[in-house]
C-alpha cells in the first residue's frame, strides 16, 4: 500500500533541493549562488485516523491534512464532549443586573 490519502489520493511529488551560498545583495554581500541541485520528494502530511465506516465498524486510515480540515471524513468519537453544567437560577440574575446599568 503506497503512502498516499486515501480520499483524494494526494502522494509523494518530486522535486529539486536547491542548495546556496553566499550572502544576499541587500545585506551587502555579492548575491547568493546556487552550488547543487539533487532530487527530493515532497511527502504529504499523512496521518492515521480511526474513521466510521459504512456498515457501523472502525477502521484506521491514511488521510492528509488537508482532508481533515475540510471535513471530509468524520472521525470517531470515543467519549461524549464535557459539558459546562448550566445553572438556570443565575443566569435570570446576570440578565436583571445588565437591565439595571
Amino acid at each position: 500500500m503506497a503512502r498516499q490519502c486515501e480520499i483524494c489520493g494526494k502522494g509523494a511529488q518530486l522535486g529539486n533541493q536547491v542548495t546556496t551560498r553566499g550572502k544576499q545583495k541587500y545585506l551587502g554581500g555579492v548575491g547568493t549562488k546556487v552550488t547543487g541541485i539533487t532530487r527530493r520528494k515532497f511527502r504529504p502530511n499523512l496521518q492515521s485516523v480511526k474513521t466510521s465506516t459504512a456498515n457501523g465498524t472502525h477502521k484506521a486510515i491514511l488521510v492528509c491534512t488537508q482532508c481533515l480540515r475540510s471535513g471530509a471524513i468524520t472521525k470517531v468519537v470515543r467519549a461524549a464532549p464535557f459539558k459546562v453544567p448550566h445553572d438556570a437560577t443565575k443566569a435570570p440574575a446576570k440578565a436583571k443586573a445588565k437591565a439595571k446599568k
